[in-house]
């Protein structure tokens, strides 16, 4: 097979004439003679065979076929330039990527804001976002299928060599649509209790896989309606399915239009919620990132 003439080196003389407008300025850049650089392209066309420039007055202006080699060449340089940069990171302790399962009681707006503002600082990390509920963030940490999980509920699993930090309890609030039948007597603490068992309960789906699954709420008694996520849940309680507990933050808007009524219902949970990684996980960017999101969810 014959060795491919386009080089990481043609592709960056190609770059900076096309940017300075002419050999000699580009040669200047690189900090090569004018003849080097001109023999560089000359050799380059000879071996493919076309045309890469023309000359329009002064200037030495791409050919639509030398346009085609430095559109696509430039994102050869950027992934290369990428590639050195996260080679570099992982030699000095930083990972490349970084998988993390955010509870779906979490803040998002919050949680989105600290990765944006980390991802600014440190912009060649991939991060891999995912939504987990009650035991599937733990599940997830264990299997390694995450590095991060933010907000699973309590308690944090023994001997597992998690690191696990507190975060500030979510206001999850029992509500009903305002077309309910429950909703006629929301303010009534006494007769709520007792019509909740004959009332069904809209469920997210425990995420764990291979762990026991549980749920948590109002209990487990009477009907069931599941969903397989926040969003899901807070649709099916406005269409009047059931009864559940929704993040106050996710549904401020339906609370105040009157779309969604609060219930006099005062559980609190038993278990707190953590910030969980494990200790033998050792990359700077996790070590970073955590402290970013500790300072904002940790408790107060």
């Amino acid at each position: 097979m014959a060795k491919n003439p386009i080089s990481i080196e043609v592709l960056e003389t190609l770059d900076a004439i096309d940017r300075r407008g002419s050999f000699a300025k580009a040669a200047e850049e690189l900090n090569k003679a004018t003849s080097a650089v001109s023999y560089a392209v000359q050799k380059l066309e000879d071996q493919l065979g076309i045309a890469l420039f023309q000359r329009q007055g002064r200037r030495s202006v791409l050919t639509s076929a030398g346009r085609l080699i430095l559109v696509e060449g430039r994102e050869i340089l950027q992934a290369t330039a990428r590639l050195a940069n996260k080679a570099k990171e992982v030699a000095t302790g930083w990972e490349p990527r970084i998988n993390i399962a955010v509870e779906c009681h979490q803040s998002y707006p919050a949680f989105f804001s600290v990765l944006g503002e980390f991802l600014k600082a440190h912009s060649t990390v991939e991060i891999d976002v995912c939504e987990s509920v009650l035991n599937g963030g733990w599940e997830a940490l264990e299997q390694g299928w995450v590095d991060l999980i933010v907000g699973s509920p309590g308690p944090v699993p023994l001997q597992k060599g998690y690191r696990a930090l507190p975060l500030a309890h979510a206001d999850l609030v029992p509500v009903v649509a305002y077309h309910h039948e429950l909703a006629n007597i929301a303010a009534n603490a006494e007769a709520l209790q007792g019509r909740l068992a004959e009332v069904r309960r809209v469920i997210t789906h425990d995420t764990s896989v291979v762990d026991i699954t549980r749920s948590a709420g109002l209990g487990s008694d009477g009907k069931h309606f599941y969903v397989q996520n926040i969003d899901q849940k807070v649709e099916a309680i406005v269409a009047g399915i059931g009864v559940g507990h929704l993040p106050r933050q996710r549904i401020e808007n339906q609370l105040n239009s009157g779309e969604l009524v609060e219930l006099a219902l005062y559980e609190h949970s038993t278990f707190g919620h953590y910030l969980a990684w494990k200790v033998s996980h050792k990359g700077q960017g996790l070590r970073l990132l955590t402290q970013r999101l500790a300072a904002v969810f940790g408790e107060m």
